[in-house]
């Protein structure tokens, strides 16, 4: 698995792919937060980064599709994956290798927004005064936020050989995930305590749980069974063209 995590790795920061992730990522977020009038925080008056907690989803949601859509698509259509099966590993070190490949790249561009915390933390005033466990709780389900996408994006990616299919795919997955089951459960066709379950299978309702800052056992919980299970998917769509 480590030889894959590694090539892999190289082949992001080798050509384009790597950088140009991170540095839309940066732009993006730096212009809500610093730049556009109805947004940013130096008019806004409040030194907060709920704003970049609430855009940054949307902005992976793409990023991170755009990222996995090659992983396992360019494999296929190139026909080396035949020769990667043939080779002394398994299709869990080639899956694994790629999904955290995947991830790293992402949080290496979360890494560069700790600024924006520093700046917010110094004007605030008196210095310090903002909310230091919701800021580490948004930044948690960030992180398993972006696992999860990873997760679509490389499953979407084995099971076709077009590039763009599997961007497209990945996209409305994730945006599904992320937003369908809290619209759903906003209908008003559902009785008793059903919209708040039907609401509770989404990934914003755990996301919004743990950006209070109190990381549950039971978001924590929901994040990984959604990862093992696209993963368990991967692996299955994997094996499934030696049949």
């Amino acid at each position: 698995m480590k030889a894959i995590y590694l090539k892999e790795l190289q082949q992001f920061f080798s050509s384009l792919i790597g950088y140009i992730t991170i540095i839309v990522f940066l732009v993006v977020t730096g212009l809500f937060l610093w730049v556009f009038p109805d947004t940013n925080i130096l008019d806004f008056g409040y030194a907060s980064m709920d704003y970049f907690f609430y855009i940054a989803p949307f902005i992976l949601l793409f990023l991170i599709p755009a990222i996995t859509m090659r992983s396992f698509a360019e494999e296929m259509n190139t026909g080396t994956i035949e020769l990667l099966s043939t080779k002394p590993v398994s299709d869990w070190d080639i899956l694994l290798g790629k999904y955290f490949a995947a991830l790293t790249l992402v949080l290496v561009a979360l890494a560069p927004t700790l600024v924006y915390w520093y700046t917010v933390y110094n004007l605030a005033l008196p210095i310090g005064n903002v909310d230091m466990g919701g800021t580490a709780g948004s930044y948690f389900g960030l992180i398993f936020l972006a696992a999860v996408f990873c997760a679509i994006g490389v499953f979407c990616s084995s099971i076709t050989s077009n590039q763009i299919v599997s961007f497209v795919a990945g996209v409305f997955l994730s945006f599904f995930l992320y937003l369908a089951f809290e619209n759903l459960s906003k209908l008003g066709i559902l009785f008793a305590k059903n919209d708040y379950l039907v609401e509770s299978l989404g990934l914003n309702a755990h996301y919004s749980s743990m950006s209070r800052g109190v990381v549950d056992s039971r978001d924590v919980v929901y994040f990984l069974s959604v990862i093992s299970l696209f993963l368990l998917f991967t692996r299955t769509s994997l094996a499934s063209k030696k049949w």
